[in-house]
């Protein structure tokens, strides 16, 4: 492969009516639509009935990534609203998992919204009746709109994590514009979110229930998990024409080894991302593999945003020979999971080495999201999302969601 030339942003749009773009999730999880293409043929259906669509024995794969109350608001002393979103740990750790168990104290990158109005004070938010309060100091700036913001909270044998549980706000999407209610809490969640970090939901997830899943499994289908933490960046346009201009984000990835061992022995049935986030990542874990083949005992392995693209596309392993190389450079780490980061692109003229079909939701116009499903689905894209438009599906994270078989 090589880098890809020819590829005009303004080729992957599309007319979006703001009343399209659904503002509220609906009253069952699986009662969406589902939009199934396949060959090139649209069939419309129910997202209850998608268990006897898919192929008896397919290995379906999710991401099990928990979004967290990661926007926080405060008043200052003259009465104005301060908006800090967390974004991913500082201090004492850059390891998630690790901050959202710190206890008293913690430093995190944020995005702060009005803040040429906050220079020095020290604000606080109380969490509960019971005196219980949580302190945010600015303190660096990081570039970006980012900061560095310290935070400190009473009671101090609370976890971080607790903290935001009390304190903060569900994260919507921008494009959804109203407060969060009780409701979200449990609505922008998938009913598998086990491991916290994202400031969005993994959506193609939302439409899942315990029944569906019961469903799949009595098809004989396999239910493997990745965690890919969503970013701020996921929402992010690509605001240059030029797709090799565009800085794509890097995301956390972790992958148990027993999951890696089970994908490698089903390989021979169909594999099927449950999202974009899955399906970067089983791709990111092909090229992961790739780069172990080659560096068996390097230090790390990350995926970067044109690895695919760089790389002699002659000699290249098979999804099995990769994910054989892989396992061992875990193996050699004597570690029981991968645990790094992605920021691989999928764009037009990718190859797809790990997925077969894709379940996703609709996404937004000029987005690195989009041209995955441009790269999945080819031209066949604009058909579906021309037909979803005439049918009066719903765009977005609360809306209607699409299946794509592979060819």
């Amino acid at each position: 492969m090589i880098l890809p030339g020819s590829i005009n942003i303004a080729d992957y749009t599309y007319e979006l009516p703001a009343d399209r773009i659904a503002q509220e999730p609906l009253q069952n999880r699986d009662a969406s639509r589902l939009l199934v293409f396949r060959e090139g043929q649209i069939l419309d259906e129910k997202f209850s009935g998608i268990a006897s669509l898919i192929p008896e024995g397919s290995t379906l794969v999710f991401n099990d990534t928990k979004v967290v109350r990661a926007r926080l608001l405060f008043t200052k002393s003259t009465g104005g609203l301060i908006e800090i979103f967390c974004l991913e740990p500082l201090a004492p750790s850059r390891d998630l998992q690790m901050a959202f168990s710190r206890k008293g104290s913690c430093r995190w990158s944020c995005l702060v919204g009005n803040s040429k109005k906050w220079k020095t004070e020290i604000l606080v938010k109380y969490m509960d009746d019971e005196g219980g309060w949580l302190k945010a100091e600015r303190k660096t700036s990081l570039g970006d709109g980012c900061f560095g913001i310290g935070f400190s909270w009473e009671p101090s044998n609370l976890t971080f994590s607790e903290v935001l549980a009390a304190a903060g706000k569900v994260p919507l999407p921008p494009y959804i514009f109203r407060e969060p209610g009780d409701e979200d809490i449990d609505r922008y969640q998938t009913v598998y979110a086990r491991h916290e970090g994202s400031v969005a939901a993994p959506t193609a997830g939302l439409h899942f229930t315990k029944d569906i899943l019961d469903r799949l499994k009595a098809r004989q289908c396999a239910e493997m998990k990745v965690t890919l933490h969503v970013g701020l960046g996921t929402f992010r346009p690509v605001n240059v024409p030029d797709i090799r201009k565009h800085i794509m984000h890097r995301e956390a990835i972790t992958v148990d080894l027993g999951t890696l061992r089970s994908l490698r022995d089903r390989l021979d049935k169909p594999v099927i991302a449950v999202g974009t986030t899955s399906a970067r990542t089983l791709e990111s874990l092909y090229w992961l593999g790739v780069k172990a083949t080659a560096h068996p005992h390097a230090e790390t392995l990350t995926t970067d945003q044109w690895d695919p693209y760089e790389m002699n596309s002659k000699g290249l392993p098979s999804a099995e020979e990769s994910l054989d190389a892989l396992i061992s450079f875990v193996e050699y780490k004597g570690l029981d999971k991968y645990q790094g980061s992605t920021s691989l692109i999928i764009v037009p003229g990718y190859r797809f080495r790990m997925v077969n079909t894709l379940v996703t939701n609709f996404h937004m116009p000029q987005s690195t999201l989009l041209l995955l499903i441009a790269a999945f689905a080819g031209d066949g894209w604009k058909d579906a999302y021309s037909h979803a438009l005439a049918s009066g599906y719903r765009f977005l994270s609360y809306g209607d969601a699409c299946m794509f078989f592979g060819k």
